[in-house]
């Protein structure tokens, strides 16, 4: 008999060179093998998005990261929804030519895939998007005129959208050194925090799904690509992955300290005939899976304040130190997805992960126990100690923040 869904949350978070998920689509197999798992995994764009390639599923929900955060704790519920009509934005700086690879993208995916997708608007005027490296080497960026970009998208959801994908023009003249390191494999994706900020601002704004794709001038052909990179090789747009993403992207549904709770999460995806879709909430959480190092983030803090038990993989290093003994957490160490992924499926089949370890530990004494082992079962308690989190989200010192202030490595990617 199949256990019910055991709803997990997985976050890699973007711009901070993730050795799995740092690149273009290339957490997609740890996400795949994490829905198997747990029959319902929860995760953001920059996990699933690999330019023009993608994979459907529906034991994945797509959400973009500031709406992920908002999950976690506790203030946005999930409804699942079979289809979406995905409205287009496009940046008014992009060139004639470029911008009609974006059209063809977005016609492709409706004539081969089924996809609902329109209307399509060009903001006012450029955006003004421009890219910068914290000082912790992470990726963040802001925008110009983010008046114009909200006042596109309310236009689209005016005009009929219930998500919005939007292409921004990039600029071309990034540092090269960087560009050529995240080619070939040692680099930190420079376009990825510019591009949580614009997602975050619409959905924030908006209430409804949206994810980014940026526009890029072709790059010539690099004998050393590293093989995480290349899907952003394959095409003239990135647009494909974000507008399949969408289609299916789970309503946000605020939940107020007045209303009623969500629907319990009963047959999630029994397939059974005339079955509502259940609302999906943070109390229904049954894990979170997320770097070793990369523990800081807005959703991992709010689920381990609440006792979700926590996946910490060790085996996915990047810029950041902030890790569990930095934050006062209690983790579940995996080496690898695939071993997160079999202690995700112990946790949904009710077996303590700890059964599956050696060596075997004892039975702590909640007090002194017997005679003669007060101090080791004052030591055992003492390390068996309950969740705790820094609210900072870094550590005591500071460091797992950079110096100017932003913390784009520890937040859920767009």
């Amino acid at each position: 008999m199949t256990p019910p869904p055991l709803p997990t949350l997985l976050v890699i978070p973007t711009g901070i060179g993730c050795a799995v998920g740092g690149f273009a689509g290339d957490a997609l197999p740890a996400a795949r093998l994490l829905a198997a798992a747990s029959g319902c995994l929860i995760t953001h764009p920059n996990v699933l998005n690999g330019a023009s390639l993608y994979w459907s599923d529906r034991r994945l929900h797509y959400v973009e990261g500031w709406a992920l955060d908002r999950f976690a704790a506790g203030d946005l519920a999930l409804l699942p929804v079979p289809s979406r009509r995905v409205g287009l934005l496009l940046h008014a700086g992009i060139e004639p030519e470029l911008q009609q690879r974006q059209l063809e993208a977005a016609e492709a995916c409706r004539a081969s895939l089924g996809l609902s997708i329109g209307p399509v608007l060009r903001s006012e005027a450029p955006l003004g998007v421009r890219l910068r490296l914290g000082s912790s080497g992470a990726s963040w960026g802001s925008l110009d005129r983010p008046d114009l970009l909200l006042r596109a998208g309310e236009r689209l959801v005016e005009a009929g959208a219930t998500a919005i994908a939007v292409v921004a023009r990039f600029p071309d003249d990034t540092d090269r050194e960087v560009l050529d390191q995240y080619r070939h494999g040692s680099g930190v994706d420079a376009l990825a925090g510019a591009e949580a900020v614009i997602s975050h601002l619409l959905v924030e704004h908006l209430g409804i799904p949206c994810a980014h794709a940026p526009a890029l001038a072709p790059l010539p052909s690099d004998p050393a690509l590293d093989p995480r990179a290349a899907a952003e090789e394959l095409g003239h747009t990135f647009l494909p992955c974000v507008l399949v993403g969408l289609s299916r992207a789970p309503d946000l549904r605020p939940l107020r300290p007045d209303s009623s709770p969500p629907r319990p999460l009963g047959a999630l995806a029994s397939g059974a005939a005339g079955h509502t879709p259940a609302l999906l909430s943070a109390a229904d959480l049954g894990a979170v899976v997320a770097p070793a190092t990369a523990l800081g983030g807005e959703a991992v803090l709010a689920c381990a304040e609440r006792g979700v038990p926590l996946i910490a993989v060790t085996g996915n290093p990047c810029l950041l130190q902030v890790d569990a003994d930095c934050l006062g957490l209690e983790v579940i160490e995996a080496a690898t997805y695939a071993e997160a992924a079999g202690l995700v499926l112990a946790l949904r089949e009710g077996l303590d992960p700890g059964a599956l370890r050696r060596p075997f530990r004892r039975l702590r004494w909640l007090d002194d126990g017997p005679p003669g082992r007060g101090e080791a079962a004052a030591a055992g308690s003492a390390a068996g100690a309950g969740v705790s989190a820094v609210a900072s989200g870094g550590c005591p010192d500071g460091s797992g923040s950079s110096a100017d202030g932003s913390r784009p490595a520890c937040r859920s990617d767009a």
